[in-house]
Parts: structure tokens; sequence; C-alpha cells
């Protein structure tokens, strides 16, 4: 089979296609033939050493993907071999990711695609959406599961709507009933949100972010899913209602955060931050289950009219989908393997 590696941390330029003979799967595992794959940010960090551990051996990047099953391990129930399925974490704490033909990974991180749900929406989940799951169930006062209604008459301020978890955030509060607010940086990123299901979108360049917000939503946000927090934390607080709470997922625009501890209190805010690698099993096996109830409910769908740009790259050119992840590619990059 074909595999992309590489042997050390670096550039794009690290990456290099060899062929590998195909795994078995041992026990608890299952081997998935893959035919898209997602590249995120994450898998770039890594490769340039920012990952949670070091390089050993070859390692084949990519933790998200969507295929079909190949083979079973012993002990394996709820797969068989044929099943389209959609993959998460497949290159967390194992040198063998979604950027290869074929791969193995435990049975916990493969989950049936819904009739009907294309290879390209399997592998747009994974980091996003589960990323997303989380940071919209922390919150003190709000529901720990997402479902129809559940998060109705609730406001979720969105930053960066436009993003891959970005969009996924908008997509699943749309789907759980909230009303959702979300910022952009131009026109077109604004166009996106919308299709993706944003109630208000705000550009943080050409309007005053807080007084925009609280037009939408007097009393305050419930919840804001914060990508750039060094940016927006002062513009947060100035929005939230008392025991409101900002999920922070990434560190887009700087890596420390100044915090106005008098307004946190007085709000008592709850500032959450969250990692997909470290939230634990219960954590993800919920937003598989979330996640694959609204894939039932046709409520994640990627590509423009949708809101998701889907940029095409084939396995051999894997590097060049690296570096349009890293260049800031608006929408998902996507990997043809299959």
């Amino acid at each position: 089979m074909k595999s992309v590696v590489y042997r050390e941390t670096g550039g794009p330029e690290v990456l290099q296609v060899v062929d590998r003979e195909v795994p078995d799967p041992g026990p608890a595992e299952v081997r998935v033939r893959l035919a898209v794959a997602g590249v995120n940010p994450t898998d770039w960090k890594s490769r340039r050493g920012g990952g949670l551990s070091a390089v050993d051996g070859d390692v084949v990047p990519g933790q998200d993907g969507a295929g079909t099953v190949d083979a079973l391990g012993p002990g394996v129930e709820g797969l068989a071999v044929g099943d389209r399925v959609w993959v998460h974490l497949a290159q967390h704490q194992r040198p063998t990711g979604t950027a290869q033909q074929v791969t193995v990974l435990p049975a916990e991180r493969v989950v049936p695609l819904p009739e009907g749900v294309s290879f390209d929406v399997g592998a747009s989940l994974g980091v996003p959406a589960i990323t997303a799951h989380r940071a919209l169930t922390v919150a003190e006062d709000l529901p720990a599961r997402l479902a129809p209604g559940s998060l109705a008459g609730r406001t979720v301020l969105v930053a960066g709507g436009a993003g891959a978890v970005g969009h996924a955030a908008v997509q699943l509060a749309r789907w759980a009933g909230a009303t959702v607010v979300t910022t952009v940086s131009s026109d077109a990123k604004a166009a996106l949100a919308r299709a993706a299901g944003a109630h208000h979108v705000v550009d943080y360049r050409e309007q005053d972010v807080p007084a925009a917000v609280r037009e939408v939503a007097p009393d305050g946000v419930d919840l804001v899913v914060e990508v750039a927090p060094a940016a927006n934390l002062e513009h947060d607080l100035a929005v939230l209602r008392p025991r409101g709470t900002v999920a922070v997922y990434a560190n887009d625009g700087g890596h420390v955060v100044s915090l106005d501890v008098r307004a946190g209190m007085v709000t008592n805010l709850r500032l959450q931050f969250v990692l997909l690698y470290t939230v634990g099993q219960d954590a993800l096996d919920a937003a598989v289950q979330d996640v694959t109830a609204a894939l039932r409910d046709g409520a994640l769908p990627v590509g423009e009219e949708h809101g998701l740009p889907l940029h095409r790259f084939p396995l051999e050119r894997t590097a060049d989908a690296h570096a349009a992840v890293e260049a800031g590619a608006v929408g998902k990059v996507l990997v043809d393997v299959g």
C-alpha cells in the first residue's frame, strides 16, 4: 500500500510517499481501507515537532478519515467488513494515521457512517466536530449532551465561524436549537458562516463586537466558543451573561491571555480549555454519539454551499495539503486516498 511518512520533524518537505506492507489488526482493532482523509492544523504542528510524542521511526500523519472496514481483529463487535465508517484520533499515541491507503486503529475510534452520508463529510468530522461538541457541552448551566432542542432559548457566540471547528460549532449549535452568533473578518467569510447556519454574523474588523452581540443578546450570551482568547477575551467578558462560559480550543493570535480578574468574578466566569487528546473517553463517546445523531438529521453537510469549501489533493500531494492548512486555507483540506 501507499503511505505518506515522515522520519524527522520539519516542514512539508519531510513528508515522503513510500510502499508499506498492509498491517493486520490485533485484538480490539479494526483495519480500514480509506477513501478520504482530513487534514487539520494539529497534523502540521505535530510534523513540525509540536506534538505530544517524539518521532520514533516512520510516522504516518492524519487523525481523521473515512472509508470501508477491511478486516476485524479478535473481539471487535458492532462492526462488519464492508461497513462505511469515519475514524478519529487515528494517529493519537500511534505512529499510523490516515495519510495512507489502509490504516489500523482501535475499534472505539471507528464509527459507522449513517446511510447517505458521504466520505467527504466523514473525513471532515473527527478533530473539528468532536472539538466543537466538547466546547458546546462544558458550560455550567447548559446540557452536557447535544440533541434537537437541547440549547433552545440559549445564545452561543462562535468566534471565527468560517474555520473548520467554528463551522462545526455553528452547525451543531444550530441543530441543538441555539441562537448562533459568529464573528468573521470579511464579507466572504460572513457568507460562509451564514451558509453554515449562523443567525447573526459580526465582522470584527468593521463592527463594535460587544455592541453588535448585545443587540442580539441584551442579557448576554450563554457560551463563547473561542479560537483566539488573547485577542478576544476582553470582548467575551463584555458579552457573557452571569455564569457564562468561554470554551477555548485554540490560541490563534497569541499564546498569553490577560484576564481582568474583577470582571471575571462579577460574571462568575468559567474559562474552560479544550484539547481533544486529553478530554477522556467518556467525552469522546458522548461526542461520537451526538455527532452521529446530527449526521442522521443531515445537520453536518460540507462544501461551499454549506459554509465549508473543500480543497482536494491526491495522496501523492499530501505535503501540499499540509502546506495549504499551514497557510490558513479557508475551508476543509481533504486528501483523496482511495
